[in-house]
């Protein structure tokens, strides 16, 4: 069996066919849809192999426009519309089958000093005391059907390479509306090697913060990812980053959602690393119609 997390690795490193031009495969899954998280990220390590290595990506804003196929190759095609002295701007579009199906602009910058604040770390208990969530997962997929015959709508393809901890875990099973928050402790399965660099860290970060943050706007309202009457959809998602980071530690992710209207939801989220810092920000709107 292949390792999910090198599965993962392999994924982020698009192989190139020109100057501008790139392709992507997805790591096997048991899911119809690409995962979102995969082609934000894809992306972004296309437009990196554009962008001079003394310039790191600052911000990323996409929009998911069709579901892409998981048995298909994605081609990136990267649009390098400027290089000023201190920043470059990239534009990205994802293909298949000739189709559009995520669009998003990246905007780098050669690191300086100046003016810095930050919001503090909320506190919580340390993810030495929350369980994994990937093992509460499963224990929530064999109970909902444990003949797996739904093994595309229960399992979350991927998630382990990935280490997720919640503070005060969703209950999918008998939702109750509560105040739209989570904490959820995250880092990388394995350690990324010090060659990859802080690139990889910001593609994999990217990678894993589509995971958890549309069932945000989904908690005041006391109802599961898994009910069979929601359709779910990331519409949109940027990402800022702040500062440097190792992915492969601990990073707290906080969520909230300000807003649902309009079969939408507004999610919101930071990620802190274990010695405080603010190093990245996210936000997405999410589709939570409910069919009849």
């Amino acid at each position: 069996m292949h390792d999910p997390f090198d599965e993962l690795i392999a994924a982020l490193n698009p192989e190139r066919l020109d100057e501008n031009t790139f392709i992507g495969q997805t790591p096997s899954t048991s899911l119809k849809r690409v995962f979102g998280g995969q082609v934000f990220a894809q992306a972004m390590r296309s437009a990196q192999n554009t962008v001079e290595v003394n310039r790191q990506i600052h911000s990323q804003h996409g929009y998911f426009i069709r579901p892409g196929d998981p048995n298909l190759p994605i081609i990136y095609n990267v649009d390098r519309v400027r290089d000023g002295k201190s920043f470059s701007t990239r534009s990205v579009s994802a293909t298949q089958k000739e189709k559009v199906i995520f669009s998003c602009q990246m905007s780098f910058q050669m690191p300086e000093k100046g003016f810095e604040y930050q919001i503090s770390m909320p506190e919580c208990k340390p993810p030495e005391e929350c369980e994994n969530d990937n093992e509460r997962w499963s224990r929530i997929s064999e109970s909902l059907n444990p003949n797996n015959q739904d093994k595309p709508k229960l399992h979350r393809a991927k998630l382990r390479s990935i280490e997720m901890r919640s503070v005060d875990p969703i209950d999918f099973i008998n939702p109750t509306p509560k105040a739209p928050k989570q904490l959820i402790w995250v880092r990388a399965s394995k350690n990324i090697q010090d060659h990859l660099g802080l690139r990889v860290h910001q593609a994999v970060l990217a990678f894993l913060s589509d995971f958890n943050i549309m069932s945000t706007s989904l908690i005041p309202h006391g109802i599961s990812i898994l009910n069979k009457k929601l359709q779910p959809a990331s519409l949109d998602h940027t990402i800022w980053f702040h500062d440097e980071f190792k992915v492969d530690e601990w990073l707290l992710y906080q969520l909230d959602s300000p807003r649902t209207s309009s079969s939408r939801g507004l999610n919101r989220g930071s990620f802190f690393s274990l010695d405080g810092r603010l190093v990245a920000s996210t936000v997405q709107e999410g589709l939570i119609r409910v069919r009849d």
